[in-house]
């Protein structure tokens, strides 16, 4: 399989002008997705959905979104117990091209400049296999730029743009890429290890972005968080163990 760039074009359903790829799926749960309720941490999930655009939100303003909206994507479920605490299984097929986003959305409605705070605490168990990367992908209010953070990836998976270099900030060192896919700006920082959980400290690195000129005193819209999909061939699980978003 040939390494992957992240998506061409936006693909969210809940985007301003996404493309919604028509996939068949029904909302009846797969014989793999109704093993991985039955064994996995979806035991209890409060809610879940197999729908391709499902989702839910939270009694403390998180919104889950399942999002398969890749070409020849395979059968996805996400649920959840919380807003810190949510999943999915996921299988597609061993070919090129992102297949989905299952991911979770709060949107922060402040402007750059009256920020002293943004933070975010993450705690993940991902598959040894497959091609996925998982990351924050974070908007101004106008999705006229996207800033996604790889915190891991597995797999031949790899951003969009070109390389700006390497940039340390705190404990994190991350490869810069800018690059646009005909509708916004992408900016992409990829973690240069691994990590399963930790204290993103987001505003940092909006700061370095206006620092370089690549945007001013945006109002900072959706931060989300979650898994972008290229094969999970045989069905994987991806869960959340905790999550949490903060902002003053």
């Amino acid at each position: 399989m040939a390494p992957t760039a992240e998506h061409p074009t936006p693909h969210r359903p809940h985007r301003r002008g996404a493309r919604r790829a028509t996939l068949g799926l029904g909302s009846a749960l797969t014989a793999g997705a109704l093993l991985a309720l039955a064994s996995g941490p979806a035991q209890a999930a409060v809610w879940w959905s197999s729908d391709q655009w499902g989702q839910y939100t939270t009694s403390d303003g998180y919104t889950l979104y399942n999002d398969i909206w890749g070409s020849g994507a395979g059968p996805q479920t996400i649920w959840a117990n919380s807003s810190s605490n949510w999943g999915v299984w996921s299988d597609q097929p061993n070919t090129g091209g992102i297949k989905s986003y299952p991911n979770e959305k709060k949107v922060v409605g402040k402007r750059l400049s009256s920020l002293s705070s943004l933070t975010s605490e993450y705690n993940v168990t991902v598959p040894s296999s497959g091609a996925y990367e998982t990351a924050y992908d974070i908007w101004d209010s106008d999705h006229s730029h996207e800033i996604m953070l790889w915190v891991n990836r597995t797999g031949p998976v790899g951003p969009l743009g070109t390389s700006q270099g390497t940039l340390t900030l705190g404990s994190d060192t991350w490869t810069v890429y800018k690059g646009d896919n005909g509708s916004n700006a992408v900016y992409s920082f990829v973690r240069t290890s691994n990590s399963s959980s930790g204290t993103m400290r987001i505003l940092p690195i909006l700061k370095w972005i206006e620092g370089k000129g690549w945007w001013g005193d945006v109002t900072v819209g959706d931060v989300q968080f979650g898994y972008e999909i290229t094969s999970s061939s045989g069905g994987m699980d991806f869960v959340t163990n905790s999550y949490s978003v903060s902002s003053s």
